[in-house]
């Protein structure tokens, strides 16, 4: 897996992720996401899943461990991309009930 972080202008940030997101790979991206967290200057996260055709419940626990700890500190977070079996694994946990799934990407 590989994140690719992309400032989108002063408030908010694109974070894409490329390849399975899954208990094999979750360490690494909570090294970054412990990183994003720490960094206040960006309001507003886009995770950006259309790379990623595998995730499984530990990635599903990722995003939302970070969903709550932005949602702490008064940020928010969102999905886009999201196809096949992770849209499919999102919908049957109902993540869009609490996090903005495939919500309009925005452009960088």
């Amino acid at each position: 897996m590989e994140l690719q972080i992309t400032p989108v202008d002063n408030t908010s940030l694109s974070l894409c992720v490329i390849g399975d997101f899954d208990a094999q790979t979750i360490k690494e991206a909570q090294v970054c996401i412990d990183k994003l967290l720490t960094d206040d200057s960006h309001e507003h996260i886009t995770i950006d899943l259309e790379h990623v055709d595998f995730l499984d419940t530990s990635g599903i626990g990722t995003i939302v461990y970070f969903y709550k700890r932005l949602y702490e500190r008064n940020r928010s977070l969102s999905i886009c991309n999201a196809h096949g079996q992770p849209l499919k694994m999102m919908e049957l946990l109902r993540i869009g009930q609490a996090i903005p799934l495939n919500a309009v990407a925005t452009q960088v």
